[in-house]
């Protein structure tokens, strides 16, 4: 059986996300950093119809308990087909560049970037072991260089020193990883969902969970020909339409 792991999966997209996996067969880790919660999406899932949801503790700011996250699924799988990084932080506001506290954006890289750093590196092994890996690394528009130089952009005056660039840098590390994986059949991008209604921001937002999923999902079940080292987003361009970085 084909398996996926999905950081931050107890709650909207990365829940959805897990829905639409668990359709097309896959037993699905739903990664969640409060064991709780985790066990109660799971029963929720599980009550809903979805056979292969289970529940596995995951703090990507804690080394150690990624370790123990893939120790676990090593045991019970032997290896991994997909890899969704979607837990993330906002970080603290305001965000001024000119004032913002400096562990407060510390924060926010730790757990944006450098986590997800962290649960690529140690999942690696488990992903070479497929004949099919993919990862989706969850990024935003808020990311792109490209669009925030864009004064006719919806979101440009959104910006700030914190959220945005510590997707900014994984956006550069995932480009760095599908080159470095490049003649493998490793398939690696990064997927902005847009401006979706969670509670990520009060659900301000204009998307539904439910076609956030749908864009996430797409991107982990990419067949051979798909694309790899690129930047998909739902609010840029058509979908299935590579997007300015």
């Amino acid at each position: 059986m084909k398996t996926a792991l999905i950081t931050g999966a107890n709650k909207s997209i990365g829940y959805e996300t897990a829905k639409r996996l668990s359709k097309n067969g896959f037993l699905v880790y739903l990664g969640s950093r409060n064991p709780e919660n985790g066990k109660r999406a799971v029963e929720q899932l599980r009550s809903e119809g979805y056979e292969n949801p289970e529940a596995i503790q995951i703090d990507i700011t804690s080394l150690d308990s990624i370790v123990n996250a893939k120790d676990k699924i090593e045991q019970q799988s032997g290896h991994l087909d997909v890899l969704i990084n979607n837990a993330g932080i906002s970080g603290a506001l305001p965000q001024n560049a000119s004032n913002a506290n400096i562990e407060d954006i510390r924060k926010t890289f730790d757990t944006n970037f450098f986590g997800t750093v962290n649960v690529v590196q140690t999942f690696l092994g488990l992903l070479k072991k497929s004949d099919s890996p993919r990862i989706v690394n969850v990024t935003s528009g808020l990311s792109s260089l490209t669009l925030h130089s864009d004064h006719n952009w919806q979101f440009y005056a959104y910006k700030g020193a914190s959220y945005g660039p510590s997707k900014t840098a994984l956006n550069a590390y995932t480009i760095a990883l599908a080159y470095e994986l490049r003649d493998t059949l490793f398939k690696v991008n990064v997927v902005d969902p847009g401006f979706t209604a969670t509670d990520f921001n009060q659900h301000r937002g204009t998307g539904s969970v439910e076609d956030a999923a749908d864009f996430v999902a797409k991107y982990a079940l990419l067949d051979v020909n798909g694309a790899t080292g690129q930047f998909f987003s739902r609010d840029i361009k058509e979908e299935g339409s590579q997007s300015p970085w």
